[in-house]
């Protein structure tokens, strides 16, 4: 079988810098998928533009640690600051999500809203993820997978990075993407466990190497990484109008989407002999 791979945006739909460099992504580069998140200010023209590109793969990227809830559930009042905004880091939120049915109940309702909001605007989500992966939590994945069967989406991200792509001959990392993909690591392998049915690759890649993604880590990805079906993570943007108080990937936005339009990029991927595909074509 040919090597499968998915290359997904995250953050589709946050401002109108990222919405444009999603779509000249996927039209003058590799990019194949994207995810929404639908409480951003800029859905609404994610949305035109999905329908604008039939074959791109679009998905809901979840979010309870960002803007402003989409239900008006009062049991949500503890994920959130005074400005009526969500002001939860993934620590609090795993804290809190064991504390009971009420707030998983509560969790539950938003992240419906979310993918129903998806839905009612025209699109059929190809699969879920989420904002700083929050959805591989043991007490949120069986909810988030629950969701994925009521809305017959066929697939969740399973954040599954090997180690081996944080050490050489792939591309450096740093301390803190070390740490972060373990910890990830960990959790996917317990969703694992947990419920099977939607994990539809072998690994993501772009973990440990978040804010550092460039045409080097794509020349990795085509020589070293044996997977049969695997994610890449990019956050493609361009700078202009992101708020470096709300995201550490300003500049690097800009970096991403030169890698993903790049015909090295191209070149490297076709030279492996990977087909590039979207989670509706696995």
């Amino acid at each position: 079988m040919d090597k499968r791979i998915i290359i997904n945006a995250d953050d589709f739909g946050l401002c109108e810098g990222v919405n444009k460099a999603v779509a000249q992504a996927h039209t003058d580069g590799v990019l194949t998928s994207a995810t929404i998140m639908v409480n951003m200010p800029a859905a609404d023209e994610a949305v035109k533009i999905a329908k604008q590109l039939p074959t791109l793969g679009v998905g809901v990227h979840l979010n309870l640690l960002e803007g402003r809830p989409m239900s008006k559930d009062t049991r949500l009042d503890c994920l959130l600051g005074g400005d009526g905004q969500f002001n939860c880091s993934p620590f609090k939120l795993s804290v809190l999500s064991i504390a009971g049915n009420k707030i998983r109940n509560a969790i539950r309702a938003e992240l419906s809203t979310q993918i129903q909001w998806v839905i009612d605007n025209g699109l059929k989500p190809t699969h879920l993820d989420s904002h700083k992966h929050f959805h591989i939590l043991p007490t949120i994945f069986p909810i988030v997978c629950g969701l994925a069967r009521r809305f017959e989406i066929s697939a969740v991200r399973w954040p599954f990075e090997p180690k081996q792509v944080s050490a050489m001959p792939w591309p450096l990392t740093n301390a803190d993407g070390r740490r972060r993909a373990g910890i990830v690591r960990t959790m996917a392998k317990i969703n694992r466990v947990q419920n099977s049915q939607f994990l539809k690759t072998d690994c993501l890649l772009g973990v440990a190497h978040t804010g550092r993604i460039d045409v080097n880590f794509f020349k990795a990805v085509a020589l070293y990484n044996s997977a049969e079906t695997t994610e890449v993570m990019t956050h493609p943007g361009f700078a202009d109008d992101l708020d470096p108080g709300k995201t550490r990937l300003v500049k690097q936005r800009e970096v991403e989407l030169e890698a993903l339009c790049s015909e090295r990029t191209k070149q490297y991927l076709k030279d492996a002999g990977i087909k590039l595909v979207h989670y509706g074509e696995l």
